[in-house]
């Protein structure tokens, strides 16, 4: 028999977060940059200019080192479920099965095929074509992410199921699949997988620009990178925002967690209004032993009323409250950093504004570089947080107010535990350090490495008048001049 706080729960739970922790380092990286690999693809197609070509090429090699760790990553993800969590498994297979079938048949394998012709297909297919599986590679991993996020929203708010002999059985799978977390919390994420990549490759510029190497090619792509982000920076907090008011209504112990907020009323009666900026949780959990607030802030967060209800933790058994520590401070590094990344993006068009934005007057203002290089890991900590913040805010339950975690976890000793726990770690430490070898490797080559596109396709008289078109050469070819020309 299993108890709810024994040490073999503990580790399940440390292992499984360790694993997701691990594995979300690549997967938003994938989805955003192969939309932006294709939006470069498209600007060197309509304009010709070789200069988006190179940095499309250069990219596309971080992009497949990324890939090939999150494949990695993902395949150890799918066995941990059944080794650490085979209950659960068991029990949400009627929704899990089917749910993780249509992202392997829409997503996975249709991600699969077009990967192999955008990675090899250079020179072998006409542009159009290459352009065309990279779209495809774009959307094949949104719907990917798209169904992953069905699964685990279903599980913050598990609607269109009945629990039936040990089984999650569906009874309406339009409820199911369009549960009200998966409402805001998938848009949330895609934003993020942007937003992210938009980041990297401001980061990476900025670097060059930084070092003087390729420091114009890469001032060209600083420009729109910064101009997308005064876009994409803002929506994400509007987001970030809707997803806080949906977690309220649906998961409001989750949100009592992430605000600290333990007491609904104050003594005299009155509405608890105080957003905490500073707590410190007893060790009871019921209650804080500091606490900085602000009057009537998650009221006007909340409710968007000055002395609206907010529920605390007290209206909930203390069976039923998840750990405060780790989604409170969890939730702020995330909103802080979302503010900043924001004011990264003002900096740099205001810089822009002015004039400053070539690589020479960059050079004058290294601060500015040096902060956008550092942006470039915040929003990896940013999704990191906000994953933790949704997965302990959860805590008891594996899937909300149905199944407790204990429930769900597999019966193993406390060896066996740990065993799996060190292999998963010394696994996911080499691909992470095999990938940031290949990384430094990449950028450490640059782009004078990369050939001439025209040594790949060449142009026939007819499609010089649109881009897109011409024909593909082997790239094991040397081009060859025709002689009517």
């Amino acid at each position: 028999m299993i108890i709810e706080n024994s040490l073999p729960v503990l580790l399940s739970r440390l292992d499984f977060a360790w694993i997701t922790t691990m594995h979300i380092l690549w997967t938003p990286m994938t989805i955003g940059m192969s939309w932006l690999l294709f939006a470069l693809e498209i600007a060197w197609l309509k304009t010709g200019d070789e200069r988006w070509y190179k940095l499309n090429r250069f990219f596309e090699k971080i992009f497949i080192i990324n890939f090939g760790a999150g494949v990695a990553t993902g395949v150890t993800m799918e066995m941990a479920f059944g080794i650490l969590y085979g209950p659960f498994s068991q029990a949400v297979g009627p929704f899990f099965g089917n749910i993780l079938g249509f992202e392997t048949i829409t997503a996975f394998m249709y991600e699969a095929g077009f990967i192999g012709l955008m990675v090899f297909g250079w020179g072998k297919v006409s542009k159009g074509m290459h352009a065309f599986a990279t779209f495809n590679v774009g959307l094949s991993s949104t719907l990917s992410a798209m169904w992953i996020l069905v699964a685990n929203s279903w599980m913050q708010s598990p609607n269109g199921v009945v629990l039936k002999n040990g089984l999650f059985q569906v009874t309406n799978w339009w409820n199911a699949i369009l549960n009200e977390n998966f409402t805001w919390g998938f848009p949330h994420m895609w934003v993020a997988t942007v937003e992210l990549a938009l980041f990297v490759f401001a980061a990476v510029s900025s670097w060059f620009i930084l070092k003087n190497r390729n420091a114009d090619l890469f001032t060209k792509l600083l420009k729109p990178t910064l101009l997308a982000l005064l876009i994409v920076t803002p929506i994400q907090i509007y987001i970030g925002d809707s997803v806080g008011k949906d977690v309220a209504d649906t998961q409001p112990t989750s949100l009592a967690a992430m605000e600290g907020h333990y007491h609904t009323y104050l003594p005299d009666g009155s509405p608890n209004t105080s957003w905490n900026l500073i707590a410190i949780p007893n060790a009871q959990n019921d209650g804080n032993v500091f606490a900085i607030g602000i009057p009537h802030v998650l009221s006007l967060l909340e409710t968007h009323t000055w002395n609206g209800v907010v529920k605390g933790l007290d209206q909930f058994p203390a069976k039923d409250r998840p750990d405060v520590w780790v989604p409170f401070y969890a939730f702020r590094v995330m909103v802080a950093i979302g503010f900043f990344l924001f004011f990264v993006a003002l900096w740099g068009n205001w810089l822009r504004l002015r004039g400053q934005f070539n690589a020479q007057a960059l050079r004058k203002h290294p601060w500015f570089l040096r902060s956008v290089v550092f942006s470039g890991f915040l929003p990896y900590l940013a999704i990191w947080c906000g994953w933790w913040t949704r997965e302990i805010g959860r805590q008891p339950w594996v899937v909300y107010n149905l199944m407790r975690t204990y429930q769900g976890v597999s019966h193993m000793s406390v060896g066996q535990e740990i065993f799996w726990f060190a292999g998963y770690i010394v696994f996911e430490l080499v691909v992470w350090s095999g990938a940031w070898y290949f990384f430094s490797r990449v950028i450490a080559k640059g782009v004078d490495d990369i050939a001439p596109s025209d040594t790949l396709f060449h142009h026939t008289e007819e499609d010089e008048s649109h881009a897109g078109g011409g024909h593909a050469r082997p790239s094991f070819a040397k081009p060859v001049l025709e002689r009517n020309r």
